[in-house]
């Protein structure tokens, strides 16, 4: 469906005739690529890349991640599910 709406979306093969679709991508067409967000932020060269400028806690990084999968998500219908482990 993404790739029907979006014929640019950077995207691989994947087993059983599925599509993996660039997260990277997704995140940075919503205009988070190299944004700021108080303390936490995306590197300027990778959208995908959370970014603490100084003293951003775990929840204010956890609260921008959760901005962009809501973004995402509204934009394309794709939830994305962070990769990292939450303590």
């Amino acid at each position: 469906m993404v790739k029907s709406l979006h014929p640019n979306v950077v995207h691989y093969p994947a087993p059983d005739n599925k599509v993996k679709l660039a997260a990277g991508w997704l995140i940075e067409q919503c205009g988070f690529k190299g944004i700021v967000v108080g303390q936490t932020g995306t590197w300027k060269n990778q959208a995908l890349v959370l970014v603490n400028h100084g003293s951003a806690t775990g929840e204010e990084v956890y609260s921008f991640s959760e901005q962009i999968i809501n973004n995402v998500d509204a934009k394309f219908g794709v939830k994305l599910e962070r990769e990292v482990n939450i303590l």
